[in-house]
């Protein structure tokens, strides 16, 4: 019982490491808040250029595959006036009122390349 344990920190590989699969990554979701009215407006813009330019994923597939999992009060199919998602070129655009998390849309995004089989090559990062 008086010994003492100390652990190294947890190390994870970046895009320029040799560990890391791949050096693509979905860059985006960045969010910024839009001030107006009485509800809280959250904007987040998923940047999918790197990958979109080499052809791996379609932004297109992507918007059609937020449109139909984001679920607003439980219910899927529901976006109602709360959420509008829109695209252009290779940057997804999401509005939502205040109730609306980054890291729900990153879940997503996940969700997406593990679908397309490419959730081991490439990530997803949110700059803070």
């Amino acid at each position: 019982f008086g010994s003492s344990f100390s652990a190294a920190p947890l190390r994870v590989p970046t895009s320029g490491s040799p560990h890391c699969f791949g050096a693509m990554v979905v860059k985006g979701l960045k969010k910024k808040q839009v001030k107006g009215g009485k509800k809280q407006q959250l904007k987040f813009v998923i940047d999918c250029q790197q990958p979109a330019d080499d052809n791996i994923i379609e932004p297109k597939d992507f918007e059609k595959f937020l449109t139909n999992r984001i679920k607003v009060e439980g219910k899927t199919g529901n976006l109602g006036e709360k959420i509008t998602i829109s695209r252009e070129k290779n940057k997804i655009t999401v509005n939502a009122e205040a109730p609306f998390s980054k890291r729900y849309l990153k879940y997503l995004g996940k969700k997406y390349l593990k679908s397309q089989q490419l959730r081991d090559f490439l990530r997803i990062v949110a700059p803070s």
